[in-house]
């Protein structure tokens, strides 16, 4: 089970005008806890004039090319989180952190001979170079191409650190950068954004066909422009990966609106599992969810955005049955095996147990 412990920061280095990687230092006696997989993400709790927040950021550092825990942080507009970490964070401070989660990878095997294509569109790119480092690391035949868009190149994070790779590892490592606004004159098929026409054309020009694995992860408009032009040209789905950190607001919109009813509806008996220790409360299947539930009876469950994507709130239906307003984060064979994001969950029986252990 995922938990938060105190970790110093280490590190912070400035990768644009608006984004950071913060490295953090973890113990010798904590790192088997903070093992971690390419694409995979840390939570950090920030506590802000008395508020308590908590944000995901991927890790864009190898879990074996690199000895380091390393995240980035593009600031976002309003954004209380990536802004105080961008401007107020500072070398030695000590943050609460969760131990690493999230499903954005595939396992690798040093003897295959792999070829993936990756997309990506402004911070995006921080999973990306996790699993760029990691894959050229730990399958030695696989082979990588990259397609990148950003507005122009002062804010492509990590162009030099793509640029080093690109050049040290020109025969796996392409990248194919397209910019809305570029410095220069460059092809049409370069320029602009990542539209569903040119995501096509793109796969045709470039031979993108027929790749053993496809990874997706920027804004919403993006992600769902690539998944279309991946869908036109047959690609099975069972081959593409997808993060939605980077399109989580409409998540927690669309979560915070459904949590906006309170009252309604049957009323069931939740038993909630943490730590060996039971919990037991009444919810109307039309009101709280039952994650902001738990939290009101004074339980330490789990969670991280409350948008669905992130998974950190994940637990075991044991019994009864429950509703969920989004996922974006569970596979089918999760929802078979019985897992529920419980910040989506409403019960929909007299009964619902719900574990977080398993």
């Amino acid at each position: 089970m995922a938990k938060f412990h105190t970790l110093r920061v280490a590190d912070i280095r400035r990768e644009t005008a608006d984004c950071v990687s913060i490295a953090f230092d973890v113990p010798h006696n904590l790192q088997s806890e903070y093992t971690y997989i390419q694409g995979q993400y840390l939570t950090l709790k920030i506590r802000l004039k008395g508020e308590e927040i908590r944000r995901s950021y991927s890790l864009c550092s190898s879990p074996t090319a690199e000895k380091e825990w390393r995240i980035a942080v593009k600031k976002v507009i309003q954004g209380k989180g990536s802004t105080y970490l961008n401007d107020e964070l500072k070398v030695g401070d000590q943050m609460e952190v969760m131990t690493p989660m999230g499903n954005f990878y595939t396992p690798l095997e040093p003897s295959k001979k792999k070829r993936y294509v990756l997309f990506a569109g402004g911070s995006g790119i921080t999973p990306m170079l996790s699993i760029i480092r990691t894959i050229l690391k730990e399958e030695p035949q696989s082979t990588l191409h990259l397609i990148y868009g950003n507005k122009d190149e002062a804010s492509t994070i990590f162009k030099k650190a793509l640029e080093d790779i690109a050049l040290t590892q020109s025969a796996r490592f392409t990248c194919t950068s397209v910019l809305e606004h570029p410095a220069s004159i460059v092809d049409p098929l370069y320029q602009g954004m990542l539209s569903k026409d040119k995501v096509s054309a793109l796969f045709s020009t470039l031979n993108l066909k027929g790749a053993d694995e496809y990874f997706i992860c920027g804004p919403g408009p993006m992600m769902e422009n690539v998944k279309q032009a991946l869908k036109q040209e047959k690609v099975e789905d069972k081959k593409v990966h997808i993060e939605y950190f980077t399109a989580v607001l409409e998540a927690v919109n669309k979560a915070e609106a459904s949590n906006a009813a309170s009252s309604g509806g049957m009323m069931s008996r939740v038993t909630v599992i943490m730590d060996g220790k039971e919990t037991e409360f009444e919810l109307s299947s039309e009101g709280d969810v039952i994650l902001d539930k738990a939290l009101d009876e004074g339980v330490d469950v789990p969670y991280a955005c409350k948008g669905a994507v992130c998974c950190t709130c994940r637990a075991k239906l044991k019994e009864g049955k429950v509703k969920m307003d989004n996922n974006y984060a569970l596979t089918d064979g999760e929802v078979k095996e019985g897992y529920i994001l419980t910040c989506q969950s409403h019960p929909l029986t007299e009964k619902v147990v719900v574990d977080y252990d398993c």
